[in-house]
């Protein structure tokens, strides 16, 4: 069959007109999210309206059709341009608790010790596997009725000690703090005194043996120090208490320079004195030297720090420096020729 040119053009354009009229139609489909049919739930609100279609902006608000019920998913959701809902429609169901735990070393009992979900009332008990390991946390958690657990889940870790140094040092070299190892402590500065147990040792359980000691700034003071070439004037007590003070006295013949006093302060001892030492001098030195003492002749010297003495040569010798000074048990004698 022959068909004309121009019915031919008429025909391509009738096609080309209805396939654009289906492409618009298709464009102007009303974009909504679905609906579902809900179990225990009901939709407390809807924005604008509850009732469908529901389109992009549209929000609704659940809530479970049972008081006793927990609501699983999101309370609120949202349909969205694309036609999906933000969320899923939430469900509600039986109020249970999860076991949200990847402890591995961590053992569990239940009570009741019954298979199934965790109701509310029930309990969980926990204790760790593996030696060494201490737990973390409660012993023992309880299913609320909300489905939450009354504490959050334990964790095993390893027993350790901790040990709180500060104002102290570690003696021994030994410094690993887990059980079976041993601290040996002193206080770490100057009138400071250990309070406590100056050895304690790490436990299986992570405790200490004995409490952990303390460093307490030292009041008191023992004994008086021992002082070179000198004394105290009267018997040392055990103990003294801060200002008290102490003097002390030179041996015979010896010179005190400085102050005879020592102040007890802080638990420490404070103040500094030293006992200059004589000079003495043999007859035999003299001798040796040719030399004897101006005023008095041949005779020993016994004479203090400080103490100026003057020489002459025997007879038929000479020399200078005749006069000299006992310096701290030292004297530079002349010599006669």
């Amino acid at each position: 069959m022959n068909i004309s040119f121009g019915k031919q053009v008429k025909m391509k354009c009738e096609i080309f007109l209805f396939l654009q009229l289906m492409i618009m139609g298709a464009s102007t489909k009303e974009v909504t999210c679905e609906g579902e049919q809900l179990l225990n739930v009901d939709i407390v609100v809807g924005y604008p309206g509850i009732a469908p279609p529901y389109k992009p902006g549209h929000i609704l608000v659940f809530r479970c059709t049972d008081v006793n019920l927990k609501m699983y998913g999101q309370r609120t959701i949202e349909c969205l341009s694309s036609g999906k809902w933000d969320n899923p429609y939430p469900k509600c169901g039986d109020v249970t608790c999860f076991l949200n735990t990847t402890e591995i070393n961590i053992k569990i009992e239940r009570f009741p010790d019954i298979e199934g979900p965790i109701k509310p009332g029930h309990k969980l008990t926990f204790s760790c596997n593996g030696q060494g390991q201490k737990l973390k946390g409660q012993r023992e958690i309880t299913c609320l009725s909300n489905g939450e657990w009354s504490s959050p889940f334990p964790k095993c870790e390893e027993v350790v000690c901790v040990a709180n140094l500060t104002g102290k040092k570690i003696i021994e070299s030994e410094v690993a703090i887990i059980p079976g190892h041993t601290l040996n402590l002193a206080c770490d500065g100057q009138g400071l005194v250990l309070k406590g147990q100056r050895e304690i040792t790490c436990l299986s359980n992570g405790e200490w043996s004995s409490p952990f000691p303390k460093c307490e700034m030292r009041t008191e003071c023992g004994p008086p120090p021992n002082q070179e070439n000198a004394d105290t004037t009267e018997i040392p007590k055990n103990e003294y208490s801060y200002g008290q003070k102490v003097e002390y006295m030179c041996f015979n013949k010896f010179t005190m320079l400085g102050s005879p006093y020592l102040i007890c302060a802080q638990g420490e001892w404070k103040g500094y004195f030293t006992c200059l030492k004589p000079c003495t001098v043999t007859v035999e030195v003299l001798d040796e030297r040719g030399i004897q003492l101006r005023w008095r002749g041949r005779e020993k010297i016994f004479s203090p720090h400080g103490d100026r003495i003057e020489f002459s040569c025997k007879r038929g010798k000479s020399s200078i420096g005749l006069i000299q000074t006992c310096n701290d048990g030292v004297m530079n004698l002349p010599l006669c020729v």
